[in-house]
């Protein structure tokens, strides 16, 4: 058929031809030989008529000056558009093969097809970004060279389709996973580590403004009004974390607007989680006056651990023994108001991964980059570029690793049954998270050196948070100081914390 086709392309334009070969194309289950046979055609077809176009060309060469221009019409041309425009997305769907082989194929029908200019480029930007993850280099190079020249040719599409394709790299890579069981990683499993769309971010990251609208897109994705799948979101945290980042501006403007998507998205999550709690105890039953008391004495806690969160560092040492057992009783307080039907804390367990993330990258950047919690709240999106233009003192060995979001994919949380021990671990997240929120902004530091009640809290809850396992306030110093220590090592200002 293929060669008949190339002598003959208007045959292409057949009913029974378009059907059977999109069916072939789109039909998951069919074989790959044929959908590699498919595309061989299509190739070879696009060869023949580049040849073709080439020769003509010579020859109008030799004989321009004595035709008339008008005379001169070439419908073959036309017809190969008209033929790629017909097939264009099954091909490009063949992207998410997980063959190389069909992938390579595809790719290469693309490629012809935008070097002769047989249709507009910009459908295909968000599927070249996806094939540019790759796990083969030469596929890679070769979608990466076409986004280049893409780029040179009409500035602007890159950005305007980057966020699409970076969720189709996604679509790619779970294509591609040979281990289903295991959560789709957004970096190279090589000594690298880099971010599987680094090119892309390389593309962008020269317009300031460009790259801070691609850098807030992928940041709204873990909005907890976006409903991002957990998986998706662990994907693009990955490439945020590994992305190659050369400015200091860089990651503190990621770090910035993290701060503000906890302040909103954290809040959020409290609040309906106190609903389902509230609204499922009216429903279920009236309480009694033993359980008003109970529920008056576990508010009454709640304020005083507030206060006693509030009380300078010397007087806490004394309680600090009793905090376990104290948290031990918040935890049970919670688990007696918790609804029979457990959707509330499957759905919280499941919008909170992303924050987790958004903390754990916060957390990563800041490691990576020697920044001191100082210098990321004295930091401003509007200041000039050239304040924050020095160049990134990267720290070797820091690898991004959120255990707690990889063990929430491998176990299938959000579709297996709740057991007790699970419950507990849900409540306990949200304590923390809890005790996050009521301590998110840094406190001004104590004019003796010490750090605040406040900032010993989040801390604490963010060590827990990220999986530190019982978490002490030292742990979470020692951490700080580390940071800090790195910053100063870097030539940048930041106050000494003890």
């Amino acid at each position: 058929l293929g060669f008949a086709f190339i002598q003959h392309p208007s045959l292409m334009f057949e009913q029974e031809v378009k059907t059977l070969y999109n069916s072939i194309l789109s039909d998951k289950n069919c074989s790959v030989n044929l959908k590699i046979q498919v595309l061989k055609n299509l190739q070879t077809y696009l060869q023949e008529e580049d040849t073709r176009m080439q020769q003509a060309d010579r020859d109008w060469k030799k004989v321009a000056k004595q035709e008339d221009l008008k005379e001169m019409g070439d419908i073959s041309s036309g017809m190969s558009s008209s033929i790629m425009q017909l097939y264009l997305k099954q091909v490009l769907e063949a992207f998410f093969h997980n063959q190389s082989s069909v992938r390579h194929f595809a790719l290469n029908v693309i490629a012809l097809t935008l070097n002769q200019g047989l249709i507009h480029p910009v459908q295909c930007v968000p599927y070249l970004i996806a094939m540019g993850t790759d796990p083969e280099p030469s596929m890679r190079n070769k979608a990466d060279q076409q986004l280049v020249e893409i780029d040179k040719k009409y500035a602007g599409f890159i950005h305007m389709k980057a966020v699409a394709g970076m969720k189709m790299s996604y679509q790619v890579q779970q294509a591609i996973n040979t281990c289903p069981k295991d959560p789709v990683r957004g970096f190279r499993h090589d000594e690298s580590s880099s971010a599987l769309c680094s090119h892309l971010y390389s593309m962008i990251r020269g317009n300031r403004q460009h790259r801070r609208a691609f850098l807030i897109s992928l940041l709204n994705l873990f909005d907890d009004t976006a409903k991002t799948e957990v998986n998706m979101l662990l994907y693009i945290a990955d490439n945020l974390a590994c992305f190659p980042y050369q400015t200091q501006e860089e990651p503190l403007f990621i770090m910035h607007h993290i701060d503000i998507t906890l302040s909103v998205s954290g809040s959020n999550l409290l609040q309906s989680f106190k609903e389902s709690m509230v609204k499922d105890k009216k429903k279920e039953r009236k309480p009694s006056s033993d359980e008003e008391t109970e529920s008056d004495s576990n508010s009454g806690s709640g304020s005083e651990s507030e206060e006693e969160a509030s009380k300078p560092r010397r007087l806490r040492k004394r309680v600090d023994s009793d905090s376990d057992s104290d948290e031990e009783n918040d935890i049970n307080a919670v688990m007696k108001c918790l609804p029979e039907n457990s959707a509330p804390l499957i759905e919280f367990a499941n919008v909170s991964q992303g924050i987790l993330l958004l903390l754990m990258l916060k957390q990563h950047l800041k490691n990576l980059c020697g920044f001191s919690d100082s210098k990321i709240q004295k930091y401003s999106p509007s200041e000039s570029a050239k304040v924050y233009d020095k160049a990134i003192n990267r720290k070797t060995g820091v690898h991004f690793h959120p255990k707690q979001t990889l063990d929430f994919l491998r176990s299938d949380m959000a579709n297996s049954k709740i057991t007790e021990e699970v419950k507990r671990s849900i409540v306990k997240q949200y304590l923390d998270f809890k005790l996050l929120m009521e301590h998110l902004d840094p406190d001004e530091e104590e004019e003796d050196g010490e750090v605040s009640a406040s900032t010993n809290a989040r801390n604490k809850a963010i060590t827990s948070l990220l999986g530190g396992g019982s978490p002490k306030n030292n742990a979470a110093e020692t951490e700080d100081d580390e940071s800090d220590g790195e910053d100063r090592g870097g030539g940048t200002s930041g106050v000494r914390r003890r």
